[in-house]
């Protein structure tokens, strides 16, 4: 984020040509940035606050996929509400202090990782859901129990890796202040530990434990078998579409620094930065509104704020509300369809 929120005109060509190219890129980026990181920010607010409220209000945690999507939401919604100062900054100029930035730094630092960890252990979990059913039921209670304990884990390293954005940030005048990190090796290593653990491992993670819950799903008579493989097939689309553009370009850049000198560089960087922030909005589509208990308890929720009467579908929560109960009736059916949470 910050690491790429300035460009120095230094690194541009000076001839004509490249200083136009330079000035229609800062008003690109004057104009780009702020109405992403708020767009961002509004529709993650939104989506992500409404997870919490139910799962907080409606539903309760019954199972290790439910602390899961608990946490993930949570980190989401925290990353959220720190878009709103570097929109801020992105028109104008950082002018929160040297304090702020460090925090600021810190928690996007925390919640990324959190967020990304969180995905890899909500793949792995409904693997151990489909591939070992029987065992996962009969032993609930210790997963659950697991299952808060790597929560709190993930926070705590998530929190350890952060260190060095809250350490090495600061505030500096590059012809407008900003605040980053612009040490050469600490960038590197945070890159290297960025790339680890918030690609590659829910990358492969969801590489190895959605091929196994395909075959398995695949070879089952389960009901919404088909379904279930369309929604594994979006989260793996949805998260290569988002992370994959972004990782690379940061990969290229670690590789040559002339790429800095590249109008149409700097243009990928934050496009693909843009897409890549689209996962705060799409994790509570992707990981919650797909379960049947979870819109069961939407519809509740709606239902007691009194809007049912003016959406006109008292008739849509009623049969939904059935159709979960149905949805539920089999632990076998329950086992081999675990995307209907």
């Amino acid at each position: 984020m910050a690491e790429y929120d300035y460009v120095d005109p230094g690194f541009f060509n000076t001839s004509s040509d490249g200083s136009r190219g330079h000035e229609r890129f800062l008003e690109f980026r004057k104009v780009f940035l702020p109405c992403m990181y708020l767009g961002v920010f509004i529709c993650g607010l939104a989506g992500n606050a409404l997870v919490l409220v139910i799962y907080v209000f409606y539903q309760k945690l019954k199972s290790l996929t439910d602390v899961f999507l608990v946490n993930l939401p949570l980190a989401d919604l925290v990353f959220v509400c720190t878009l709103p100062f570097w929109a801020y900054a992105s028109i104008h100029e950082w002018v929160f202090g040297d304090v702020l930035c460090k925090t600021l730094l810190g928690i996007y630092t925390l919640n990324f990782y959190t967020s990304m960890l969180i995905l890899a252990c909500v793949t792995i979990d409904r693997f151990v859901a489909v591939a070992r059913a029987t065992k996962a039921y009969n032993q609930q209670a210790r997963r659950m129990a697991w299952g808060k304990a790597i929560c709190l884990f993930i926070w705590g390293a998530s929190l350890l890796l952060s260190l060095p954005q809250i350490i090495y940030g600061h505030v500096l005048y590059l012809d407008k202040l900003v605040c980053g990190y612009h040490d050469e090796e600490i960038s590197t290593v945070v890159l290297a530990t960025q790339m680890t653990l918030g690609f590659f491992l829910p990358l492969v993670a969801m590489i190895v434990c959605y091929s196994v819950i395909i075959k398995t799903l695949l070879r089952a008579r389960g009901f919404k078998k088909h379904k279930s493989l369309k929604v594994i097939f979006l989260v793996v689309a949805a998260f290569l579409l988002t992370q994959t553009p972004f990782n690379l370009v940061k990969l290229i850049r670690s590789t040559n620094w002339e790429h800095y000198t590249m109008t149409s560089f700097h243009y990928a960087i934050i496009v693909t930065e843009a897409i890549a922030y689209l996962r705060a909005c799409l994790n509570p589509v992707l990981y919650a509104f797909v379960g049947l208990k979870f819109r069961r308890n939407f519809w509740k929720l709606v239902k007691d704020l009194g809007c049912l009467p003016y959406l006109g579908v008292s008739g849509q929560w009623k049969s939904s509300d059935d159709a979960s109960k149905t949805c539920s009736a089999s632990h076998h059916v329950e086992a081999t369809s675990m995307f209907q949470l």
